[in-house]
């Protein structure tokens, strides 16, 4: 089992109550728990706080991953080392390997910390820590009062674009084993393997300077409250669709024998094959229950075939924990009342163009197509663009 720690005190001294001080319109601590949620390789997330609002704020994020406890006053002091909450931490609950994660990079993303998964997966890898890449010249002080060179001979200055440079910790996030951690009290330890960030990742937000700056680059790379349509298509992982109006034109057809039929779009049994084939699981959520769904189901190689359904959000929660992800990493396409709440409550909600008046109006994306005229396969288009993938 992974889990994710995540240590917030409420009694910052250079930003007071930072952790919970609105950045491009959340709590800082919003992004990194949000990024811990949406990473595939964590099943349960916690957030350590001796603080009642941020316990409050926290729970108020609505993550399903996500769980607030309590810390002592010890760890949670001026003086406290952050090993000292993680062993706090480890001494009461139970998991394999952790992975902490600092509030003040808001700059992590869930694919940040797949990565360092992956790398902490590797044969004789003990941690990994998260580092960007730094070409700067590095100089040393001495006890005469002068400096040397400590990634360079000054007599053989490189070119930047021949220099490597070095990896510098940017505190984001750090990996290693339960077992490891008691054993060493730290961190860190064995043999540790370094997981790459962006450049722009290099800052932390230690001082009001710091936010400044990571506000900007925050806003620069699109990450804010109101997030851009192309950066929720970013974070999906599961498209999910109604049945009739949606992968049907909504039309009762009957043969001579009173068999019902209906009529299917081959487009969207592509868009659902282009979408699993980028790891996006794919799936049907209706009322019906009805064996003709069912064999378009099992044509179309579905992952996922929910019928009879009665409450689709309840159902979709399910799901989620089952596959453990977010509802933010859920796309959804309907076209009826029975569809509202889905739409309302996923990452991306969707209506075909032929839906209700309602559902249109509620929905973050109308599709040009009608029910069963390509519309799922409008969708899956829009996600693969998003992530690089058409």
């Amino acid at each position: 089992m992974n889990v994710a720690f995540i240590p917030v005190r409420g009694g910052s001294k250079s930003i007071p109550l930072k952790n919970i001080k609105p950045i491009c319109g959340k709590p800082l601590v919003y992004w990194v728990v949000k990024a811990a949620c949406g990473c595939k390789h964590i099943d349960k997330v916690y957030i350590a706080t001796d603080s009642d609002k941020i316990k409050e704020a926290v729970e108020n994020f609505g993550f399903e991953k996500a769980e607030v406890i309590g810390r002592s006053a010890e760890s949670a002091s001026d003086t406290a080392s952050t090993e000292s909450a993680m062993l706090e931490f480890a001494e009461n609950y139970n998991f394999d390997n952790i992975v902490l994660i600092q509030a003040t990079s808001p700059l992590l993303s869930s694919a940040d910390l797949e990565k360092g998964f992956e790398i902490f997966a590797e044969e004789d890898t003990d941690g990994v820590i998260s580092v960007v890449s730094n070409k700067r010249f590095h100089w040393d002080y001495k006890e005469d009062g002068t400096v040397q060179p400590m990634n360079y001979d000054m007599f053989a200055r490189p070119r930047r674009q021949e220099f490597d440079g070095c990896f510098t910790e940017n505190g984001a996030f750090y990996i290693t084993s339960k077992t490891r951690l008691l054993e060493s009290k730290n961190r860190l330890s064995g043999r540790i393997k370094a997981s790459e960030m962006c450049e722009d990742s290099f800052f932390e937000i230690d001082e009001p300077s710091d936010w400044v700056i990571i506000e900007a680059l925050m806003k620069k790379n699109g990450i804010s409250a109101d997030e851009s349509l192309n950066q929720k298509l970013k974070d999906i992982k599961m498209l999910l669709t109604d049945c009739d109006g949606c992968l049907t034109d909504a039309g009762m057809y009957y043969s001579e024998h009173g068999d019902e039929l209906k009529k299917f779009n081959t487009r969207d049994g592509m868009g659902f094959k282009l979408v699993r084939e980028h790891g996006i699981l794919t799936g049907i959520v209706t009322s019906e229950q009805v064996e003709l769904v069912s064999r378009r189901a099992d044509k179309l190689q579905l992952d996922i075939l929910k019928m009879g359904v009665k409450n689709k959000l309840e159902v979709v929660k399910e799901l989620c924990k089952e596959y453990q992800i977010e509802l933010t990493n859920v796309a959804y396409i309907g076209d009826d009342i029975n569809d509202l709440e889905v739409i309302e409550h996923v990452g991306f909600g969707c209506s075909v163009n032929s839906g209700m008046k309602k559902v249109k109006e509620k929905a973050q994306y109308v599709t040009q197509a009608n029910g069963g005229e390509g519309a799922i396969r409008e969708v899956a288009e829009l996600i693969l663009e998003a992530q690089g993938e058409l």
